[in-house]
């Protein structure tokens, strides 16, 4: 948990703990999945630590199976560890396992209900869910392919010239270019007021306020009742400053969108296209455009930065795959005239796809998904899941199923090269997995898949990715610290060195216009 509170909360929260135990038993006729044994009361607690918890829960699935059970303070959490698990239960039975968890912490005192990742199942997750599908569309996306491919070179410059910091380069692309999808609005370089405020919100909301783990308060909600100077509700304190700041992040870009709008200067973007059509309930449906708009920001940002610093890493322990790859480039693109790669060469790089689709497979930015809420009593494989349990799809174990995925954890493009067995194909990509199950799989997939395959692309044109040399000219291996709460895996910053492959290269990242 965090923000835990003083010896007097926690006297409260352990009789509370004991009336909660008491008034939900859990015995059932039908037995709940297997999973490791709960202590009286305060259930799994123990088993339950938040860093990294796909790899636990992925431990816990060699021992029980694709179904695991545990509770938490009563409070039950399954975790679905095979594709089949999954697609049963979050596609085929989504009318009941679309809901989100009720985070009291992050929702109701942080004022984040309304952002798609937390929006209760019902109109408003609809209404949001049809937004979305309107704006980032595969027909839409094809509009949007100009502006990824202008958005390319600046983050090629902004590479090279930012060796002590390649996290940098990589938020500025990100953040500019869906500011500018989703906004219509221009990224003035890493400083940018408006880039800087939304990334710094992203940021709180994935570290601090829903991505590290339960708050006391989504354990025992009767706690953000209690007075903010009671000792151990600093979580309150907290929660009032971050709400203004969240408010703030939200409000600043729509409102630039919408004065651009006005003054007849905006450019084509989700926020444009939407607002041209709006109807009679003006106030309602601006509400809904952006709280989705801001919502669409946060998650490819996330998104875009673990797998591309998950790329550095595959193409430094790989180089033979960077190799193999760089050659079928410049059989297509050429070596005498070099060139970018565009979207219309796609069709002539497997192997490059199959980096991608193997990058997809071994990275896994979001390894647990998003958890859902089961919103009544189910029954799978004779064993019950009570209503308002927590749902997380492990995709991680999915992902890294040595039935399907020979020797998963190796990064092995060569795996999506054999087009023999066509089902076989359909059950590895990743693609049916990586982005969710059922009505509550990211629909901003369409957007993801041409952005960062087009900027992966072209850095396997341009750069040669390398480890580090010491004084001796020895590689260094790179230190890779994943430190990140329950819903992201990105590493810690790591060495690597990035250098273009050729003058001639280098020459076309500085004069290309």
């Amino acid at each position: 948990m965090s923000a835990l509170p003083t010896p007097t909360l926690v006297l409260v929260t352990a009789l509370a703990a004991f009336l909660v135990f008491l008034a939900h038993p859990r015995a059932h006729a039908t037995p709940l999945p297997p999973g490791p044994k709960p202590l009286p009361i305060i259930g799994n607690v123990c088993d339950l630590k938040f860093r990294e918890l796909w790899l636990r829960a992925t431990k816990w699935a060699q021992t029980y199976g694709a179904v695991v059970y545990l509770q938490f303070f009563g409070q039950g959490i399954v975790f679905l560890n095979s594709v089949e698990a999954a697609t049963e239960l979050m596609e085929r039975r989504s009318v009941i396992y679309s809901d989100r968890v009720a985070m009291v912490m992050c929702s109701e005192l942080c004022g984040a209900s309304d952002m798609v990742a937390f929006t209760h199942y019902g109109p408003m997750a609809r209404r949001q869910r049809r937004l979305m599908s309107l704006g980032l569309g595969a027909s839409r996306i094809r509009s949007y392919q100009p502006l990824i491919a202008s958005s390319t070179l600046p983050f090629l410059r902004a590479l090279l010239s930012s060796p002590q910091d390649r996290v940098a380069p990589i938020r500025q692309y990100a953040g500019g270019l869906n500011l500018h999808v989703v906004y219509g609005l221009n990224v003035k370089g890493f400083e940018d007021p408006l880039l800087m405020k939304v990334e710094e919100v992203t940021e709180l909301l994935a570290n601090e306020i829903a991505g590290a783990g339960l708050w006391a308060v989504d354990v025992f909600p009767f706690l953000k009742y209690l007075p903010a100077w009671m000792p151990g509700m600093s979580f309150k304190r907290k929660a009032a400053r971050w709400k203004l700041e969240i408010e703030e992040s939200v409000d600043l870009p729509f409102e630039e969108a919408k004065r651009q709008i006005r003054e007849g200067t905006a450019v084509p973007s989700f926020c444009a296209s939407l607002l041209e059509n709006v109807g009679d309930d003006r106030k309602g449906e601006e509400h809904d455009i952006k709280w989705t708009a801001n919502s669409m920001y946060a998650a490819a940002m996330d998104t875009t930065i673990a797998t591309v610093q998950l790329f550095f890493l595959a193409m430094m322990q790989y180089p033979l795959v960077q190799h193999r790859a760089q050659r079928e480039l410049d059989s297509v693109l050429g070596t005498d005239t070099v060139r970018l790669p565009t979207f219309e060469d796609r069709v002539n790089l497997p192997y490059v796809e199959a980096i991608w689709e193997e990058i997809l497979r071994w990275a896994v930015p979001v390894p647990l998904g998003l958890p859902h809420r089961l919103m009544e009593d189910d029954v799978y494989c004779g064993m019950v899941i009570p209503k308002g349990t927590i749902v997380f799809a492990n995709i991680w174990a999915m992902l890294h199923d040595p039935t399907v995925y020979h020797s998963p954890h190796d990064f092995n493009p060569d795996r999506f090269l054999d087009k023999s067995d066509e089902s076989l194909l359909r059950r590895r990509d990743p693609r049916n997995v990586v982005f969710g199950f059922g009505r509550r799989r990211c629909p901003g997939n369409h957007l993801v898949e041409s952005s960062i395959w087009l900027l992966l692309t072209t850095m396997l044109t341009v750069f040669d990715i390398s480890k580090p040399l010491n004084s001796n000219g020895v590689p260094l291996e790179p230190s890779v610290v994943f430190e990140n709460p329950v819903f992201r895996r990105n590493p810690k910053p790591f060495e690597v060195d990035i250098r273009p492959r050729s003058a001639q290269i280098h020459k076309l990242i500085y004069e290309e216009s």
